[in-house]
């Protein structure tokens, strides 16, 4: 898995999603753009990766498409709609988007680098704490445990399977 982080200046959603998938048609991997507000850390997406791979291996997938299914796994929820929240918008965004497949990552992320909305910056794990914790719905008795805030959010991302 790659990622690629950095600031998206959007215009056209529509358009750019559809570049970000010949991209990873040309190269053989799957692409999902997120917000970085949303994402704390490189593990919270490992694990939605993770659990996305296992779905599709047994045929639980909720969707038919391997990036929606990941969007659907890092924010923990089973609604499309909802979980779209956690997608770039137009606009200027911080994102992080995920790299991930058979093909040539290392070719897909670079060629997302040099999309023209793409600017590099450094925003893996400069998410929004209160945006996170409103989210995933974390409350004072998920934060009394102890865990950090990366340990509850891929708690909520794996109870995705559970929640079926």
């Amino acid at each position: 898995m790659e990622l690629v982080d950095g600031i998206l200046n959007v215009d056209d959603l529509d358009g750019f999603l559809a570049r970000l998938g010949k991209i990873g048609d040309q190269h053989g991997v799957t692409i999902q753009a997120f917000d970085a507000r949303y994402v704390v850390d490189r593990a919270h997406l490992e694990k939605a990766v993770e659990l996305t791979d296992r779905a599709f291996e047994r045929g639980e997938n909720i969707a038919d498409d391997r990036a929606v299914e990941i969007l659907l796994y890092a924010a923990g929820r089973r609604q499309i709609n909802r979980a779209l929240e956690l997608g770039v918008d137009t606009g200027e965004c911080p994102a992080v988007v995920v790299v991930d497949g058979a093909g040539d990552e290392a070719a897909a992320a670079d060629a997302i680098r040099r999309l023209d909305v793409y600017e590099s910056a450094a925003t893996l794990g400069e998410y929004d704490p209160d945006r996170v914790r409103e989210w995933f719905d974390l409350g004072e008795p998920e934060l009394a445990t102890g865990a950090d805030l990366s340990e509850l959010v891929r708690e909520r991302v794996a109870l995705l399977v559970v929640e079926k």
